[in-house]
């Protein structure tokens, strides 16, 4: 199960794919990272459902590459204009240092991520380095129970709480709490009108986990009891003694044939029986990727941190799965 590209990561072009469901302060945000003084050259690519660009109107007019796709979704029917225009970007490789995309409110994440895991030339020129997701504190809950918010909060890499100055704490905290149930391992932070450090959100990395538990060292010992009867949800697993990686690899596979649809994302750092590198892994849906990473550190606690996030999981057989891949 090697999935490692012939490009170092160091020397592809990072992406930063900017979720979240309407009106949420995805425009206001970009326009941040485009005036604020960063030092970085950033493409921009702005997604619209509708046939008319608004949410291109509103960037402002900056000396950045901006290039807007309208008239479809970026998930669906305009896939293929993604690829083709971040081909036409890399043409101009030299001219910047980080894309973004920023999706419609109604985008699913889940194809926009897969096509830098599907596209070979995409895959060997560019690194996906978060997907940040917006979350509207004041009206979130009025569309929990889309399915599009559900999965930009799933997939999300960072988790920006926004519009806090228009809620309580106890209101706040009560959405966090919603969100965690969804996500456990994403970033999270709290923010008023899209107004959050830019080092925060570009740069950082796809890879949350570790950060995640430097903050909160014991949030994955154990399985994540949700307190929602919610069919999204979430399961952590931590094991200090080495894994397998044939095994782990013919169970993912199988895992992902029977629920691939299922799975929105999996997330892992593992150790390796004989392997003195760690092994990061990720899959969405059905696409899976993973290649050896840095040596483990000496004072480093060497286990493996597994992470599953999706619909209907079932907790015990999960266990049992992952459990029968200890080497």
């Amino acid at each position: 199960m090697a999935f490692s590209s012939a490009v170092p990561a160091a020397k592809r072009l990072p992406v930063t794919v900017l979720t979240g469901y309407l009106g949420s302060g995805k425009t206001t945000l970009l326009n941040r990272i485009l005036t604020h003084e960063h030092g970085l050259k950033v493409a921009v690519i702005v997604n619209e459902f509708g046939e008319v660009g608004i949410d291109n109107q509103l960037v402002i007019d900056v000396d950045e590459e901006i290039f807007e796709m309208n008239n479809g979704c970026i998930c669906c029917t305009v896939r293929g204009d993604l690829i083709r225009i971040i081909g036409n970007l890399m043409k101009r490789r030299d001219r910047f240092d980080h894309l973004v995309i920023e999706t419609t409110g109604l985008a699913d994440p889940a194809p926009v991520i897969q096509t830098f895991f599907v596209d070979e030339d995409l895959k060997d020129e560019l690194r996906l380095d978060a997907v940040v997701t917006l979350v509207d504190l004041k009206h979130i809950l009025q569309h929990w129970d889309a399915e599009e918010v559900q999965e930009q909060i799933a997939f999300a890499d960072v988790l920006l709480l926004n519009k806090c100055d228009l809620v309580t704490d106890d209101e706040r905290l009560e959405i966090e709490k919603r969100v965690r149930a969804i996500n456990p391992m994403a970033r999270l932070l709290s923010t008023s009108n899209s107004n959050v450090p830019i080092d925060q959100i570009l740069g950082v990395e796809a890879f949350e986990l570790e950060r995640a538990l430097s903050l909160d060292p014991g949030f994955l010992v154990d399985e994540h009891e949700h307190e929602h009867d919610a069919a999204v949800g979430s399961i952590a697993f931590v094991e200090d003694r080495p894994m397998d990686l044939e095994k782990l690899g013919n169970w993912i596979s199988d895992l992902v044939a029977e629920r691939g649809p299922d799975l929105f994302r999996m997330k892992g750092i593992i150790q390796l029986q004989g392997k003195e590198e760690r092994y990061v892994f990720q899959a969405v849906h059905m696409l899976i990727d993973g290649d050896f990473d840095r040596p483990w550190k000496i004072d480093e606690r060497r286990r493996t941190e597994f992470v599953i996030i999706g619909r209907n999981l079932d907790g015990e057989a999960l266990r049992v799965g992952f459990n029968s891949c200890v080497a």
